[in-house]
C-alpha cells in the first residue's frame, strides 16, 4: 500500500523517483484532502490563516520558519498548482501569478530597477512588446530588442546593466523557434539569466532543460485549456548562481530593505521544500506578490489544475490537427504563405525539432492577398472557428492580428514580429481535422 504523509493542508505521496509528465499531472504533490480524503484538490476560499502562536507568527512572517500568512503571497490550492507545473517545467519552483502579463512584470523587475536594461527578442507577441518598450521604459528600465536569428546578438547588446534576456521560445505569431540551446550557452558563460516565455509549447517543450533559467507562461492558453480563466505562472530552475555575479544582482544579493534588511540567499538556505528552493521565487513572493498583488483567486488555480490534468492528452492533438492544417493551406491557391515552424527553413527546422522534438507546434500563421480587408472577410465568413484573441482552447480560434492583437504596435515592430496586414492567426482545436479544414477553406474561398 501506497504511505501516505502530511504536508500542510493536503496529504500527498512520499517522495518518490521522478514522474512521467502525464502521472505528474494527475499526482503531484498532492494525494489527498487529510480531513475529507477527498482526492481533488480543493479550493480553500481564505484569504488568512490561523497562527499557533505568537512565535509561530513571527516565525512566519520574518521567513524562519515555512507557513502561511494571507492568500495574497501563497493558498493551499495554489501550492498545489504550482508545484506541478514546477514538476512539469524541470524546475525547483514556480509562483502563480493573475495573468500572463503579470508573469513577465514580476520576472523581470524582481531583478531590475531603474537604469537597467534587458535585451528581449524582437519576436513577441503585440502585448509584450507594449509591456517592454512602453510601460518598462516609463518606469526608467530600457528593453533593447535584438533579431535572435544570430545569438550573438545578445551578447552583443549587453552591458554591466544588462539584467535579464528574454525570448518566446515559440514567438506569437512569427512562429520561428528560439534558438534557446545556443542562447543559453552564451547566457551561463556571460552570466545572465535568460527567461523564455513557454506559453505556447508546455510539456512538448522544456526551455529549462535546453538552457533556460526562468520560464515564465499564460496558464490562461494551453495549461487552462477551455477558455475559463486567466492566470500565469514563473518557473525557477534553480540552475542560475546569484552569489556568483553580486555586482550584476544587487537585489539578489544586498540586504533588502523592504523585507528587514533581509539576504534573500541566506533565507531560502534556511526553508524547507519549495519555497526554501528559490531564492529568486522566495524574493518576488515576499516583496513583489506582496506589494503589486498580482496574485491568482484559488478558484483561478482549482481550474488551471482541471486542465493541467488532461494537457498530456490535448497537446499532442493540437499538434498532429495543426500539421495536417497546415499541409492543407500550404497547397492552397488562395494562400499567399504559410508559417509553420516544421515548413522554415534549414535552422527554423532544426531548432523546432531541438525545443520541441516530433511535435510541430500548435498554431498555424498564414497570409491571403488584399491585405487588411481581405483578412476582415476571412474573419466574417468563419463558421465554426471562433473569431477571439485568445490561444490554446480546446476549440478552433482565429484572429486578424493586425486588427486586434499587434493593433497598437509601430509598423515596423508589427512586420518584425510577423505580422503582415493580410496575416491571419489560427489556433488549431480538437475538433475532427475534415471539419477544421471545411470551414478554413470556405473563409479563404470567399475572402
Amino acid at each position: 500500500m501506497t504511505k501516505l504523509q502530511k504536508n500542510g493542508p493536503a496529504t500527498q505521496l512520499e517522495p518518490t523517483p521522478a514522474l512521467h509528465a502525464e502521472t505528474t499531472v494527475l499526482h503531484g504533490s498532492y494525494r489527498c484532502d487529510p480531513a475529507t480524503l477527498a482526492t481533488t484538490v480543493p479550493i480553500y476560499l481564505s484569504n488568512a490563516y490561523a497562527f499557533e502562536s505568537i512565535d509561530h507568527a513571527s516565525d512566519v512572517f520574518d521567513l524562519r520558519r515555512e507557513g502561511r500568512t494571507y492568500s495574497r503571497l501563497m493558498n493551499p490550492t495554489t501550492d498545489i498548482f504550482e508545484q506541478r507545473v514546477a514538476a512539469l517545467e524541470g524546475g525547483v519552483a514556480a509562483l502563480a501569478t493573475s495573468s500572463g502579463q503579470a508573469a513577465i512584470m514580476l520576472a523581470i523587475l524582481n531583478i531590475a530597477v531603474c537604469g537597467d536594461n534587458i535585451v528581449s527578442s524582437a519576436h513577441l507577441y503585440g502585448g509584450t512588446i507594449n509591456l517592454l518598450a512602453s510601460t518598462f521604459q516609463r518606469l526608467g528600465i530600457e528593453t533593447r530588442f535584438v533579431d535572435p536569428s544570430d545569438p550573438e546578438r545578445f551578447r552583443e547588446a549587453s552591458d554591466h546593466r544588462t539584467r535579464c534576456w528574454f525570448a518566446e521560445g515559440l514567438p506569437n505569431p512569427k512562429l520561428s523557434p528560439f534558438p534557446i540551446v545556443e542562447v543559453g550557452a552564451i547566457a551561463h558563460e556571460v552570466g545572465i539569466p535568460l527567461i523564455i516565455d513557454n506559453t505556447l509549447t508546455p510539456l512538448i517543450s522544456r526551455p529549462l532543460k535546453l538552457g533556460a533559467h526562468v520560464t515564465v507562461q499564460s496558464t490562461s492558453k494551453y495549461i487552462c485549456g477551455h477558455g475559463t480563466t486567466i492566470g500565469g505562472i514563473i518557473v525557477d530552475g534553480g540552475t542560475f548562481d546569484w552569489a556568483a555575479y553580486p555586482e550584476r544582482f544587487p537585489l539578489m544579493t544586498r540586504p533588502d530593505i523592504s523585507h528587514g534588511n533581509i539576504l534573500w540567499l541566506d533565507a531560502a538556505r534556511g526553508l524547507p521544500g519549495p519555497y526554501g528552493a528559490s531564492p529568486f521565487l522566495l524574493k518576488m513572493r515576499n516583496t513583489l506578490m506582496r506589494d503589486f498583488g498580482p496574485c491568482p483567486s484559488p478558484f483561478a488555480s482549482f481550474l488551471c489544475i482541471q486542465g493541467l490534468e488532461t494537457l498530456p492528452l490535448r497537446m499532442p492533438r493540437h499538434c498532429s490537427n495543426a500539421r495536417q492544417l497546415a499541409d492543407y493551406l500550404k497547397a492552397h491557391p488562395g494562400v499567399v504563405d504559410v508559417t509553420y515552424p516544421a515548413f522554415g527553413g534549414t535552422v527554423d527546422r532544426h531548432r523546432a525539432v531541438q525545443n520541441m522534438g516530433d511535435h510541430g507546434g500548435p498554431m498555424i500563421v498564414f497570409d491571403i492577398a488584399g491585405g487588411i480587408e481581405a483578412g476582415g472577410r476571412f474573419i466574417e465568413r468563419l463558421r465554426l472557428a471562433y473569431h477571439v484573441s485568445n490561444i490554446g482552447d480546446a476549440r478552433t480560434l482565429a484572429t486578424h492580428p493586425a486588427s486586434t492583437t499587434h493593433a497598437s504596435v509601430p509598423r515596423e515592430a508589427r512586420l518584425a514580429a510577423g505580422v503582415c496586414d493580410g496575416t491571419i492567426r489560427i489556433s488549431v482545436g480538437l475538433e475532427h481535422i475534415d471539419d477544421i479544414i471545411a470551414d478554413i477553406g470556405q473563409a479563404i474561398g470567399g475572402a
